[in-house]
């Protein structure tokens, strides 16, 4: 049977290369730098920047109820992904740290039983990937659709620009050229930072189950030096515990960005669909819309969740394996270990909120609160 290689930096190609798109990865950039840089000020400036000016400018004066529900839905959700796209960038050297620690815990695995874990994270980062690919295609075919099959000339966001595009059949394309360019971009700035945290909390579960495995077998082969083996293991944990809190700072605020926004926008989606709008097409766009906006965290909280079970599941691996026949020295070292396991860890938001299950569904109870607060004032 034909091994699987193990290389969890297999994962992040494709976020580099999103990033790369994004003007964001110089640090990996060796050839026409200066060029890059230059590319990369210019995208950020008219589209991370400008962007959700161009939408927020308009916001509560458009000609009706409907464009301004759709106006405040898409300002705050490009808001918040310029947003986390810059503080990703800001912090995009952690990420070679990230690498640099996952290649070392790559080198240690061993076995049919670890790369039997490890083949099973091609299986749940490609359903992660199918998730996001199924949240984004409809939303931007019932957009793109509702904006065709306006009557009247229109945008495809409600926005404004410094130019008039309604009267004017050349800047009407130079308007939604821009738009439909501009919200291609920030979908690829959505997908990065929304997938990216899911990814590496995905592949720290991955290898705490290693770890788990390799715990187990401590002791067991008489061949082997028991003592070294454990040592190794502490220093397998080390780094794990390392890559954890790296992940967490760097994709902290983000997240908690990401959950404010989502409960907002839950709510207004469902608030436009039973209150104000009407035409099918944006119906469509509403219904797809709130479905979303909680799928988007919910690999992330789903991951979260998993990491937190599994390093509360170490200090049970740290028995499993041979320990009553080593040495007094054996046992101590096992036993500070322990000690050290019991620490929970659990990554936070912005330092107030888990990224966990229990997160996920705390953000539904706030947009169903919002909701309710609407009802009140309606009536």
């Amino acid at each position: 049977m034909r091994q699987v290689a193990v290389d969890s930096l297999e994962f992040f190609k494709s976020h580099w290369t999103a990033w790369r798109v994004l003007g964001v990865a110089h640090l990996r950039v060796r050839s026409w730098r200066n060029l890059y840089l230059a590319y990369s000020i210019l995208m950020n400036l008219l589209v991370t920047l400008c962007y959700p000016l161009h939408l927020g400018m308009s916001l509560l004066r458009n000609p009706n109820l409907t464009e301004d529900i759709l106006n405040l839905t898409t300002f705050a959700t490009c808001s918040a992904c310029s947003a986390k796209c810059l503080l990703y960038a800001y912090n995009i050297k952690d990420v070679l740290e990230m690498e640099r620690l996952l290649r070392l815990l790559d080198e240690r695995v061993v076995g049919q039983e670890q790369r039997a874990i490890y083949g099973q994270v091609r299986v749940q980062l490609r359903n992660v990937l199918y998730i996001f690919i199924g949240i984004y295609m409809p939303c931007a075919l019932f957009a793109e659709l509702s904006f065709l099959f306006k009557e009247e000339r229109g945008l495809m966001y409600p926005a404004w620009f410094p130019f008039d595009w309604l009267h004017s059949t050349r800047n009407y394309y130079i308007a939604n050229v821009y738009q439909i360019a501009g919200v291609s971009f920030q979908l690829l700035q959505n997908y990065v930072s929304d997938c990216f945290p899911a990814v590496v909390l995905c592949l720290i579960s991955a290898h705490i189950k290693m770890l788990y495995k390799r715990f187990e077998q401590v002791g067991v082969d008489p061949g082997e030096n028991a003592e070294k083996e454990l040592e190794a293991c502490i220093t397998d944990h080390k780094r794990i515990i390392e890559l954890f809190r790296r992940v967490e700072a760097f994709i902290s605020l983000p997240m908690l960005i990401q959950f404010t926004v989502t409960a907002l926008n839950v709510c207004i989606g469902i608030a436009a669909l039973v209150f104000f709008v009407s035409e099918p097409m944006a119906r469509m766009y509403f219904i797809f819309y709130s479905l979303a906006m909680p799928l988007q965290i919910f690999p992330s909280c789903y991951f979260g969740t998993d990491n937190e079970y599994w390093f509360g599941r170490l200090h049970y691996a740290a028995f499993s394996c041979n320990w009553h026949a080593q040495s007094r020295s054996f046992k101590r070292k096992m036993m500070l270990f322990v000690e050290l396991s019991l620490r929970k860890s659990t990554a936070v938001a912005g330092g107030m909120m888990r990224i966990h299950l229990d997160t996920f569904f705390s953000t539904l109870k706030g947009a169903y609160s919002l909701f309710t607060i609407i009802i009140r004032m309606r009536k």
